[in-house]
């Protein structure tokens, strides 16, 4: 069997071929795109199968969105993207969209230990249901039921919920981003443009000196990846601000979803960003905010968190959704 696995994000889009041989996966090729170049997913789809002469049986793609009946309209994109269209076109029969949370759940199941960072060890024998927090382009949430056996990924839109801040000056970047925003959403905090929205509630509130040159560096170029990097070499007193106030919502949400879903047996934080800031995340600062919920405070503290530092766990969920769910 040949399956087509994707990850389907507003930055890229990640397709891997794999064939399957006596219950071991072995990639054939995998290629990655700049979502924003193409007008839709099928011509990506199309462009990556002309490499090669193969037959696909069934293609699993994880995207960032909501999917409803075969259909998906991404967050970040201008795509619709239709099961059925693609099998259609490509003349495929099995052809099947889920979440990218959700696929990234999946990919829990095919990570191995070392592809985890654990930031709070708690209690690893308690059974329950899970989740995970992704910050990255956007802000992804999936909550991971537990029947008594086997643990069962849903996908959900949390990330768009209300941003709820804690302190004044939670309260000042929210008032800041509702003049730029008609809904200002946890998306619009935890994210990569999350980050440059921190910045520059801090440089334009004057809470921060602007450094001409940095800010011209931030402003022209990639954004998010410039703020962390000179937050992390400690370049920039805005920039170490930014991720230490980026770090504390982090926990703060984090804290939110396990209460909501109950989530004893373990949370994760998937997404880019965490994997690149994990000496910041590793600071008190994440955990007070993830433990700051009164009277629940003890209960949070036995709860296992762990950052994926696979990259690709969402294109293994899919493979694994493909080849145990389809």
């Amino acid at each position: 069997m040949i399956y087509l696995a994707g990850d389907i994000g507003g930055t890229k889009t990640h397709l891997a071929l794999y064939k399957q041989e006596f219950d071991q996966n072995h990639l054939i090729r995998e290629r990655k795109f700049k979502s924003q170049n193409y007008s839709d997913l099928e011509a990506i789809i199309s462009i990556f199968l002309s490499d090669g002469n193969e037959k696909v049986d069934c293609i699993c793609l994880g995207i960032a969105g909501p999917v409803r009946k075969g259909k998906a309209e991404a967050t970040n994109l201008p795509w619709l993207v239709d099961a059925d269209r693609i099998s259609r076109e490509l003349k495929i029969e099995k052809v099947r969209l889920i979440n990218d949370l959700e696929a990234n759940a999946y990919g829990l199941k095919m990570l191995r230990k070392d592809e985890f960072c654990i930031l709070n060890q708690g209690n690893c024998k308690v059974e329950g249901n899970q989740a995970m927090v992704s910050a990255g382009t956007g802000l992804g949430e999936v909550g991971i039921y537990f029947d008594g056996k086997k643990h069962h990924p849903f996908a959900c839109e949390g990330g768009h919920s209300d941003f709820a801040p804690r302190n004044e000056l939670e309260d000042d970047l929210l008032f800041y981003l509702r003049k730029k925003f008609d809904h200002v959403s946890y998306e619009r905090v935890l994210s990569g443009p999350g980050l440059y929205n921190i910045y520059r509630f801090l440089i334009d509130s004057k809470r921060e000196e602007k450094d001409p040159k940095q800010f011209e560096m931030i402003e022209s170029g990639d954004a998010p990846r410039m703020i962390s990097d000179l937050g992390l070499k400690k370049k920039s007193k805005a920039t170490i601000k930014t991720l230490e106030i980026f770090s504390s919502i982090y926990g703060a949400e984090l804290g939110n979803v396990a209460l909501k879903i109950f989530a004893l047996g373990g949370l994760f934080l998937g997404g880019g960003i965490a994997p690149k800031i994990l000496e910041v995340l590793k600071k008190e600062a994440f955990m007070e905010a993830f433990l700051d919920k009164g009277r629940f405070a003890d209960l949070l503290h036995t709860i296992p968190i762990q950052v994926v530092l696979n990259e690709n766990a969402a294109l293994l969920g899919s493979i694994y959704f493909a080849q145990n769910l389809m």
